[in-house]
């Protein structure tokens, strides 16, 4: 379960400032060698990280705790040998005290740890090397020894003399450069993009907000610390993403730079020319990378590959695969998990496709839970004949006769089989059920019927299927498996699709963490279906070594095992970093293995910093291995930081910038942000068109062209409010959260008045237009929030997975939402609308407008929030107004005595 090797560490005065680890050899590290200690949660432990020069070694299977002690034990230590040095040797002393009343005099610059190390640094001796140390704790400091130093040297041992300093610098600073801040990239700065261009700490975080400017601000910084030429723009790095982004900076950095992109010296470049760069500058030649890596399409050939090789040579793996794809499409959350027989139909509701009513099964048999499908799709794959539900006659004592309904028949051995809600200790979540069920067995004890039972309490243990096999192998019932040709023919597409994804996004965990088969079995055995769990952890690491099997042989690597291969080079010192400032853009989508490229350039050059920019809100990319902890836990990760937000947005209207931020903060787990407009608030500009047809299922294709023809003649009509050139128009976005959701086909439609394009959620990052149409944002499996991207499976292999629910899904409707600038509408299945849209209600209140497509107001439910009032009548034949999200809201309100007058009248 653990990594193989054990290690120890010795921590002894007697070593003359060294830490000894023991560890397939014993190695000696030197306190001023070490630069950097942290701690870090994996799968299954923690691991304390020690970066020295030239190496890194991480000590792990360590408890929360212990690793916190240990990390905590080594900082002391090394800081105890550091303040021996500075106590012992004097001599240089008062060169330390010359070069830091050089560098304090006259408030010249901003002073971070680095600043005043890089200013000592070249001042000979160990008691220098001690006092620019990065791992220098002021707070540990002996209270004697800080009375002994010079008085300089408080910028060194008070941390709060250094933030008096600072602080009067920046108030100075933006002063000075305000005329170079109010025309700065085509904007004035606002004044946290101010402070945010003046900071610079060891290692600083730009929390930004959608609209916010964050990339104004990037190209801000560069072009403060170039004009204070605090920096040579050779020194300075900038890492995007894409290669979009990072021309997008480019250019716009040189035109502020007003300079061509050819002459252009500072780096900007992506995380994967950076580490390909570095292996052709050590290694001569560039790394062979495999052809499928460009693209997700290649990249998903290749895992289909893999299992039909592994399903045509490894009859196991063709065995646990057809199992996973029939028997276990979806988690199974256990009944006891639930309080009441509505939670769990809301559960079972929630993962229906399109929002069916009922659950299909392979047999072709609709079936009321998801645990009935299991069995059903189980008795299917083993081609055993049965009837569902079939009605049979019981006689009561009292010659009354009862028609029961039993769950399964077999006939082949006149067999009944039920299938009970009922927990381990024999209760059971639904009111009145434990009775219903013993009256069902004393029924068929009554009728001498042949009867077996299962229960969800089986499920949860994992033994439901092994009872299922038992029972009917006792009745001498054959078992026929069908052929993976059959089962690949009958299982929807979506199931293999999902799964596909599902293990696209766990190979690049497992192999950047370096996973092993016993690590994911452990962590399967904590997850509510640990049964799917565990045969899926088998299936995504037979593929994985399938994936890990094709790059060796085809002597090619993916990106992840370049960016790795490039941080093993900086961090054994065979590529020399020149950059002393890197900035990375959209931190929010940090990964593992990028976040510990940017740690090794940045500890291999001493006092080098690093500038992050991003919104913790838009983190979106999961799927591709980024990791929002890195993020939200940024301190942890990087080392003693400043902070900054940009919390002002250029894009969206007050009332979308304020409801949105109060949507996605009801995740305690986001960093807290106030968000204000430029732009006042537009009453209503959030809007609910709940759509439906006769068949109860909507025609969001058909409803969003409709809404865009009447959205041009309305913006039409009022044109001299808006259009500024003859030939202006206003650009309408059209968002879905799945490509099958397209309603263009591909090409948009042209209008008049408005310039319309569509996007899925995830491609629309960084877009932005006056409005904003959203396509079914209703509940299901491919609604909004999707179900099954919160796919509990993916807790085998993230370190810390987020306990709120739906937590990525929620940001990803809040960069949807937060594109427009004008107005959002929102097009739902009027039967079931997402709770997403309750969320609103309740934050906006009368601000969220609910209409019909045409634009006619409807009156919203004041209950539910979600639902219309609409006009019914009762068995009686009075007339009442409804919620038609009944049964699941019940409220309703007489009509007046006139109103009523009025329909008799008319009738």
């Amino acid at each position: 379960m653990f990594p193989s090797g054990k290690w120890k560490l010795t921590l002894d005065p007697k070593l003359s400032g060294r830490i000894r680890l023991s560890q397939g050899g014993d190695v000696d590290l030197s306190c001023l060698d070490i630069v950097s200690v942290s701690t870090s949660k994996a799968l299954l432990w923690h691991t304390v990280e020690i970066r020295a020069r030239g190496r890194t070694d991480n000590l792990s299977s360590l408890s929360g705790d212990a690793s916190e002690q240990l990390a905590a034990d080594l900082h002391a230590f090394i800081n105890t040998h550091l303040f021996d040095l500075i106590g012992t040797e004097t001599d240089h002393l008062l060169d330390v005290d010359t070069r830091l009343r050089a560098i304090t005099e006259g408030n010249r610059q901003y002073l971070a740890q680095a600043d005043l190390g890089r200013a000592i640094a070249s001042v000979p001796g160990s008691a220098a090397a001690a006092l620019s140390h990065p791992l220098l704790d002021p707070q540990l400091m002996p209270a004697g020894l800080k009375a002994s130093l010079p008085a300089s040297f408080a910028m060194l041992t008070d941390p709060g003399v250094r933030h008096a300093y600072n602080e009067a610098f920046v108030a100075a600073e933006l002063r000075k450069f305000q005329p170079f801040f109010d025309d700065l990239d085509g904007r004035s700065f606002s004044d946290q993009q101010r402070e945010a261009c003046i900071r610079l700490e060891d290692n600083n975080l730009l929390v930004a907000s959608a609209g916010s400017g964050k990339s104004a601000t990037m190209v801000g910084k560069v072009a403060y610390v170039l004009e204070r030429q605090l920096y040579r723009p050779d020194e300075i790095l900038l890492l995007a993403f894409n290669k979009s982004a990072a021309d997008e900076l480019r250019t716009r950095i040189a035109r502020q730079l007003q300079i061509e992109e050819s002459a252009l010296e500072c780096r900007v470049t992506t995380f994967h020319a950076l580490g390909r760069g570095i292996i052709k500058d050590v290694e001569g030649r560039p790394p062979q990378l495999a052809n499928w890596v460009d693209h997700p399409a290649g990249e998903a050939r290749v895992i289909e590959e893999i299992i039909r090789h592994l399903v045509e040579t490894d009859p196991e793996f063709a065995r646990l695969w057809s199992d996973l794809l029939v028997v276990h499409p979806k988690a199974d959350i256990p009944t006891e998990v639930f309080d009441t027989e509505a939670d769990y139909r809301r559960y079972v509701s929630d993962r229906l496709r399109k929002g069916e009513a009922t659950i299909g099964s392979l047999a072709g048999v609709i079936v009321k839970s998801l645990q009935e499908q299991k069995i059903v799709n189980w008795l299917w794959l083993h081609s055993v004949a049965f009837e569902y539900e079939r009605q049979l006659a019981v006689e009561e004592d009292d010659g009354t006769v009862r028609h029961l309904h039993p769950d399964f028949y077999y006939p082949l051995t006149d067999t009944v089989h039920e299938h009970f809600a009922l927990n381990a200790d024999g209760t059971s979540p639904f009111a009145n059920y434990v009775q219903h069920a013993e009256s069902k067995r004393q029924a068929y004890r009554r009728k001498e019927i042949d009867f077996f039972e299962t229960t969800s309490a089986q499920a949860s243990g994992e033994t439901l299927l092994t009872t299922l096999e038992a029972e009917l192998a006792r009745r001498a019932v054959h078992f026929q498996r069908k052929s993976y040709a059959e089962i690949t023919k009958a299982v929807d597409p979506v199931v293999i699709k999902h799964y596909h994804k599902l293990i696209s996004t766990c190979i690049k965990h497992i192999r950047a963490s370096h996973l092993t088969l016993d690590m994911l079995l452990e962590r399967a055995g904590t997850l509510h279906d640990k049964q799917r769990a565990k045969l899926y952890a088998r299936v995504v690491w037979m593929i994985t070594q399938g994936y890990s099997q094709k790059l060796e042989e085809t002597r090619r690597i993916d990106f992840d095992s370049m960016i790795a291969d490039a941080v093993r080079l900086v961090e054994t010192g065979q590529y020399q970093s020149p950059y002393s400032l890197i900035l990375v853009d959209e931190f929010q989508d940090i990964s593992e293995p990028r976040a510990n490229l940017i740690k090794a350039l940045k500890q291999q050059k001493a006092f080098s910093k690093v500038f992050a920019v991003g919104d913790d809100w838009q983190s979106i990319y999961r799927f591709a291995g980024s990791d929002i902890t890195i993020f939200t836990q940024f301190e942890a990760n990087f080392g003693a930081s400043w902070q900054g937000r940009l919390e002002q947005t250029y894009r969206c209207n007050q009332l979308i910038a304020e409801t949105t931020a109060t949507f996605v903060q009801r995740n305690p787990e986001q960093i807290t942000k106030s968000v204000r407009s430029t732009r006042p608030a537009i009453p209503r500009s959030i809007r609910v068109i709940p759509i439906d047809d006769e068949r109860g299922r909507p025609e969001f294709a058909q409803a969003c062209h409709r809404l865009l023809e009447r959205l041009d003649i309305a913006l039409g009509s009022i044109a001299e409010q808006w259009r500024s050139e003859p030939d202006a128009k206003l650009k309408v976005l059209v968002l879905w959260r799945y490509n099958l959701l397209d309603p263009f086909g591909g090409i948009p439609p042209s209008f008049a008045n408005t310039e319309v394009s569509g996007q899925s959620f995830h491609r629309a990052k960084g877009l932005e237009a006056d409005y904003t149409v959203l396509l079914d944002v209703s509940e299901g499996d491919y609604g909004v929030p999707s179900r099954i991207e919160d796919d509990e499976l993916l807790n085998l292999v993230i370190p810390q997975p987020e306990t709120f629910a739906y937590a990525e899904e929620r940001r990803l409707f809040y960069v949807a939402l937060t594109r427009a600038s004008r107005g959002v509408y929102l097009i739902t299945n009027s039967r079931q609308p997402s709770r997403y849209i309750r969320e609103l209600c309740e934050i906006a209140g009368d601000e969220v407008r609910y209409e019909t497509i045409e634009g006619a107001a409807l009156r919203q439910c004041p209950v539910c929030l979600v639902g219309q009032m609409v006009e019914k009548r009762n068995k009686n034949g009075t007339v009442f107004h409804g919620c038609n999200q009944f049964p699941g809201c019940r409220h309703s309100e007489g009509v007046p005595a006139q109103s009523t007058a009025h329909l008799h009248r008319r009738a």
